[in-house]
């Protein structure tokens, strides 16, 4: 390995890769590669370690593009590549914020661009940078843009980039036949959709019948039983993950929601308080269902059972990983048929009549005005809060610094305390806005 690759492990504390990064290394950058993983495998940083063999750190121009289906799958892989501290440059592009944005930040030297298919293909076509040097293309969840309807921005993009340069396609199942224009050669595929044993949880999937008359009642029935669990629960309609979301709250469960229907700040938002654990339940749409960094979900229940196994199978994957346990909740209407990739043998699941109420969240979330652009980071945040706001370590959580604004997870006991402490100081030599978020 060389010398930014072992860097990079030492930032992330990582000793031992898994089969996957090791194989994903030993490859020839003169191979295109299909990679297929499951969600929760580490494919990230399976295709980023052996960027860094190729990226040439004095070069000033574009060397490598990445492109993945949705914002917050582009905005993880962002954060993983500055993760790796190599030096190197990456600027993340997408719909919902101004271009002018990512033009300002394009006239500095960047050496990798990732985003969305028609973000990406609106600064090649405006010229905003030149792709003819660009040694590799990664199309992250391939697959996934296909079937959003990005056909014809990949297929633009790819056409401006170099015969020559590297094409990475990567998945969680290969359930999709790959397009004539993306023009694959030297193929080499790494298929490890199957875990390898000692990587797997233990997922069981369990029945819940009902009516549809009663289907909201018993998902309330069910949320209370998981108690202060983490929960995603899926619908397959923009239009029932908020009904869904709106009945929850009205009978006393916090949640949020995601769906592709929401601005972009909203959609942050909810992703970073359930992650920071301010809400334990996500009622969401299959955007959730891949590429998200979602750790420790105990819980999936399927309002809505989803158009296909594959939809299944990716829902099902964000719970039962590495090691851990996790149950999968199919909610069942009487009069509907049962889609065969649900065993019939599942456990069927018997609610009690009552259910006691969900604790509230452990955290609430502050929401501060000043971010990353503002030269603020993590640290910065962290001893604010302990010297102004009065708090002590294992009261402050998740810290998510985003280039204009930072969310803060702190313990719900201590947030009115400390909000009333902190929103007149100053972080660092700002006058920062904060917020409480409910």
């Amino acid at each position: 390995m060389n010398k930014l690759i072992n860097t990079a492990l030492e930032h992330l504390n990582i000793n031992t890769l898994n089969k996957l990064q090791e194989k994903a290394l030993a490859t020839s950058p003169d191979h295109d590669i299909i990679m297929l993983s499951p969600t929760g495998s580490g494919k990230t940083l399976a295709f980023l370690l052996p960027l860094l063999q190729v990226l040439d750190p004095e070069s000033d121009y574009v060397q490598a593009i990445i492109v993945a289906p949705s914002r917050e799958l582009a905005q993880q892989i962002e954060q993983v590549f500055r993760d790796l501290s190599s030096g190197m440059k990456i600027c993340c592009c997408y719909g919902g914020h101004r271009l002018a944005i990512e033009r300002r930040s394009l006239e500095y030297p960047t050496q990798v661009i990732v985003g969305t298919p028609g973000r990406l293909e609106d600064h090649i076509m405006k010229g905003t940078f030149d792709p003819s040097k660009i040694k590799t293309i990664i199309l992250d969840e391939f697959d996934k843009s296909l079937e959003f309807g990005f056909e014809n921005e990949m297929s633009a993009i790819i056409d401006h980039v170099p015969a020559s340069a590297q094409k990475v396609l990567t998945s969680a199942t290969f359930a999709t036949e790959i397009p004539e224009f993306i023009q694959l050669k030297n193929l080499e595929r790494l298929d490890f959709q199957v875990k390898d044993k000692e990587d797997e949880g233990k997922l069981t999937i369990k029945k819940v019948h009902t009516t549809s008359d009663h289907k909201l009642d018993v998902l309330l029935k069910l949320v209370c039983m998981t108690g202060r669990e983490s929960v995603i629960i899926f619908c397959n309609y923009r239009e029932s993950v908020d009904e869904v979301s709106d009945f929850l709250y009205d009978n006393g469960i916090f949640n949020e929601t995601l769906h592709g229907g929401m601005e972009q700040r909203d959609r942050d938002r909810s992703l970073t308080k359930f992650k920071g654990g301010s809400v334990n339940v996500l009622v969401s749409t299959d955007l959730a269902s891949r590429g998200l960094d979602i750790p420790e979900i105990k819980t999936i229940i399927h309002y809505h059972l989803p158009q296909s196994e594959d939809a299944f199978i990716h829902r099902n994957g964000r719970t039962a990983r590495m090691h851990e346990s996790g149950i999968s909740y199919v909610l069942i209407e009487t009069d509907k048929a049962v889609p065969d990739y649900i065993d019939e043998n599942s456990e069927d699941v018997t609610l009690p009549q009552n259910c006691p109420p969900v604790p509230l969240p452990e955290w609430k979330t502050l929401f501060i005005y000043k971010g990353k652009k503002n030269k603020i980071n993590k640290i910065d945040v962290a001893g604010f809060l302990y010297k102004k706001g009065g708090l002590v370590k294992g009261e402050v959580g998740i810290i998510d610094v985003k280039d204009y604004v930072t969310y803060v997870s702190i313990s719900r006991l201590k947030a009115e305390e400390v909000f009333n402490k902190v929103k007149d100081q100053k972080l660092k030599s700002w006058k920062a806005k904060m917020t409480l978020l409910r």
